[in-house]
Parts: C-alpha cells; structure tokens; sequence
C-alpha cells in the first residue's frame, strides 16, 4: 500500500515529523538551541534579502548552476540517456557547498562568531571551513581518527583554510562519531556557535533546513532537463545516500513528476534496506541497531557514506513507496569509478560511484529497461580518494608497490573487476 504524501518535499509537519520519522530526540540543554535556529531559519528563509544574497553567493562564489553533461559514451553503451547534473563541478569540489553557505548566513545573522562541523569524507568540513575563511568566522570540524588517514588530502585543505581538525577517538572512529562530538561541543558552546550540520539528519529543523538549502540542486536540475528532454522529465532520478542531502535535494525538484526516486545506499551501511526504526543524533529514523537499540558500525569504501542511519524523509519517502533505496557493494563501486573515468573523463567522488554503480549494473533490465532516460546527481568530485585509491590498487595484490611521486602504479599493480588498474 502506498501512503499519501502531505506537502511532499516542502516542509515538515509540526514537530518536524516526516509522517512516523524525524522530531527532535536532544538533551534539554539543547531545545532552546534548536528552538532558537527553527524561528531564525524560518524568518531568514521568508525573508527576500537572505534569499537574494544567498542565491548571489551560490552563483558569484560557488559557481552555480551547476552543468547538466550527457554521458554520451556511456548511453550509447548501456542504451538508456544517462544525464550527469555535475555538483563535482561547484566550489569545493561537491554539493556540501550548497548547504553551508545558507548556514554560515544564517549563522552570522544570528549573531554566531563560531562554526562546528562533523565530517566523513571531509567535503563538508573544507565546505564549512571555506565559508568560515568568507564571512570572518572561526571553524572546528571533528572527524574520525579512520577518515583523518583516508581522507588526508581534504584534512589538509581545512587546515590550509584555517580551520581546527579534532580528530575523534571514540568508537568507529567515523562520521557516526564525528557527530557524537560535534554535538557535545555545540551543547557546551551554543551561546556563540552554530552547529553547521552537513545532512539532512539530526533534530528538527535540521533535516527540513539543510532539505531546502540543497533543493537548488533538484530545482536546477528539472530546468535543465525540460530543456534536454523531449519528455521534459525523466524516466528515473539517482542519487547516493548516507545521511542523504544531495539526494534531498536532487529528489526535491522531481517528486511531484512521474520519475522513479532510487536512493543508493552502501551495500555494508544500509539503513533502509537492513535497518530498523530508531533514533539517531536526535531524530526518530531507519538506523543500523541491535536488539537492544545500540547502534551498529556501518562500513563503506566511501567515508561520506559510513554512516548507520538516514535522514528521516527519506524513511518517510520509503515508507511512503515513493521513493526507492537499493545498495551497492565495495567492488561495484570501485569498478564504476574506474569505468566513468574511461568512458567520459570524469573522475567521481567514490560516494558518487555507488549511483553509478547502480546504473552500470540495472542498465537493460527491469529495473532500468533500455530507452530509459536517468538523471544521476555527480555529487562530488575523486581527487579527495586519489590516496585512498592508490592504496587500495598496492593492497589487492601483495608485492605491488605504488610510486605516488610519479602517480602511478608499477607493472603487475592489482586490479578491480574488469582486469585493469585501478
């Protein structure tokens, strides 16, 4: 049975409840914080200047609107029209740029001389730490002591950017952690600092603000395609999922069309495929538990990804049947990066990869039939995973040695599927 959806992608209902998901599960110390950042968005977001300055800094700063790129190679070889909207393409390198420039607004609107952020991939974090480097802010982002090794590049951007990284110990050492911290620190500091969350997780108004602030992504996108496509729609829009907020975004523009929503999560995170209702960082959601509610570690090649919850509307939309979230494994995801790179000299972001997996492996079958016309967010760009990457081709064959000076893997470096080096 589909559920109806009310006010499908426009706001959330009172509380900030997705149907059965979302609310607002905070210590007490921290429900005036969110009280308070509710009214200020609110009042920010009906209000003509904000919008007008924001919309003036995504299009002079950060380079909007993004491009709309056939994959020409590719269509002709998986025979459906697969449509690239290019968020690798904005100022730092992905779509995180989108949300923390409305927060770091509304941050200085609020009177906040400081930003806290979580991260994973390290995209939001050089987001936030560039937005704080703009509008004279300071910045502290906590990232996982695993994706601090990973993700070595992005921890040097934010550092560059002058920002402090606080490496966290604790648990997975992950973006799950991360946020753990980031929320404590916004607990002891709220009077001045702002908590820039980078999805559309967490309490309200968090998963409906960061919602809207990403919806450019989507609105763009369906201009774009009325003006590509004779159908003016397409026939499926694909996005990558952890959190989710480019895909929020990207599925805000289309919800109200015929199109298929497919959300693609990593085959060991996720949350709606193998999760339960639950809560995490202080909203009701599918979240990655035990029997008795503790949440589990999820893992993905992908930092951005490794993430044991999702954000409540996409329960909701779940539930709801209207849209759809299937998982990708490692390897697919590997091979799907390599064969973009081949196919179109793209290089995507690993996070990326996995709506691109998806498309390579249900190309020319029912679940995507050849004529289809898909619209694939490219959330973020590769060079954050190039390290990660050559690491990776040294450690799946022993003996292999990568000469990172030089860029390349010596003779014999081992292979993804397909036989060719990574």
């Amino acid at each position: 049975m589909t559920l109806a959806l009310s006010r499908p992608m426009r706001e959330s209902a009172v509380g900030g409840r997705f149907g059965a998901f979302g609310g607002r599960f905070v210590p007490e110390s921290l429900i005036p914080a969110c009280a308070a950042l509710e009214e200020a968005f609110r009042e920010a977001w009906a209000d003509p200047s904000f919008r007008q300055q924001l919309d003036m800094f995504r299009t002079v700063y950060a380079g909007r609107p993004t491009a709309l790129t056939p994959a020409w190679n590719l269509s002709a070889e998986l025979g459906v029209t697969l449509l690239l909207k290019r968020e690798d393409l904005a100022h730092t390198g992905s779509h995180k740029i989108n949300n923390v420039l409305g927060q770091a607004l509304l941050a200085r609107r609020m009177g906040k001389t400081r930003l806290i952020a979580e991260t994973g991939a390290g995209q939001h974090g050089v987001a936030t730490a560039t937005a704080a480097a703009l509008f004279g802010l300071r910045a502290t982002v906590f990232m996982g002591e695993l994706d601090i090794a990973r993700q070595a590049l992005n921890v040097f951007r934010m550092t560059m950017l002058g920002a402090e990284v606080v490496p966290v110990t604790s648990g997975s050492r992950t973006l799950k952690d991360a946020t753990n911290e980031a929320m404590r620190q916004w607990v002891s500091s709220v009077g001045d600092t702002h908590f820039c969350l980078g999805s559309v997780a967490g309490p309200h108004p968090y998963p409906w603000m960061v919602r809207e602030f990403q919806r450019v992504i989507g609105d763009e996108a369906r201009s774009q395609c009325a003006a590509e496509l004779s159908t003016g729609a397409p026939d499926v829009v694909v996005a990558c999922v952890g959190g989710g907020s480019n895909a929020a975004g990207t599925f805000a523009g289309f919800v109200d069309t015929g199109a298929r929503l497919i959300g693609v999560e990593a085959a060991g995170g996720a949350a709606m495929t193998d999760g339960t209702v639950g809560v995490v960082h202080g909203s009701r959601s599918m979240v990655l538990q035990d029997q008795q509610g503790q949440i589990a570690e999820a893992h993905s090649v992908a930092a951005g990804l490794d993430y044991p919850g999702i954000g409540p509307e996409h329960a909701h939309l779940g539930a709801a049947g209207r849209a759809e979230y299937v998982t990708v494994t490692d390897e697919e995801v590997l091979a799907a990066v390599r064969r973009l790179a081949r196919a179109e000299g793209i290089i995507c972001a690993l996070e990326s990869a996995h709506a691109v997996a998806w498309v390579l492996g249900a190309a020319g079958t029912d679940r995507l039939p050849s004529g289809s016309t898909v619209l694939l967010t490219l959330s973020g760009r590769g060079d954050k995973d190039m390290g990660q990457l050559q690491e990776m081709a040294a450690l799946r064959e022993p003996g292999v040695r990568v000469d990172a000076a030089a860029g390349r893997a010596h003779p014999g470096a081992a292979a993804v599927p397909g036989g060719e080096v990574l």
